[in-house]
């Protein structure tokens, strides 16, 4: 099996992450996907400034895919917080075999992807909408002093 330096070998890629994790950069998402259906080699696929919502309309149905998304989480200026989410997307109609590789993948690319706060390996857009993944971040943080709206 290839390692990470084979399926991640596309430069452009250590480029975005550093990039997202930049906060002087405008960059706060990243997403990798196959080169093509039979490849196990992951290229840049898109980059955006906008937030988690802008980043999921990039993941079709039958694509499987990995993300990397900055989040800021605080009640106000003062105090907000950067933390960082790894998204594994495996599109409802993604092939099984695909599916069966990135079990294994995954690991690879969390070798590269490696600094986050929480990971949603999901098929389903409803798990990265900004509420649910807030509501991650929130639990992975431990302590939380502003229960308004949200029930545990």
């Amino acid at each position: 099996m290839p390692g990470a330096a084979d399926i991640l070998s596309d430069p452009e890629i250590n480029q975005a992450y550093e990039d997202v994790r930049d906060d002087k950069s405008q960059t706060t998402w990243l997403v990798l996907k196959y080169a093509s259906a039979t490849s196990d080699n992951l290229a840049l696929s898109s980059t955006g400034s906008g937030d988690i919502a802008e980043m999921t309309e990039t993941l079709g149905e039958d694509e499987a895919a990995y993300a990397y998304v900055r989040v800021k989480l605080g009640n106000d200026e003062y105090s907000e917080r950067v933390k960082f989410v790894f998204v594994v997307w495996q599109g409802p109609q993604t092939k099984v075999m695909r599916k069966a590789k990135m079990s294994f993948q995954s690991g690879q690319v969390k070798q590269v992807l490696r600094s986050y706060a929480v990971e949603v390996q999901t098929g389903d857009k409803r798990d990265l909408e900004g509420e649910a993944v807030t509501l991650k971040l929130r639990r992975a943080m431990g302590a939380n002093y502003d229960r308004q709206g949200t029930s545990y």
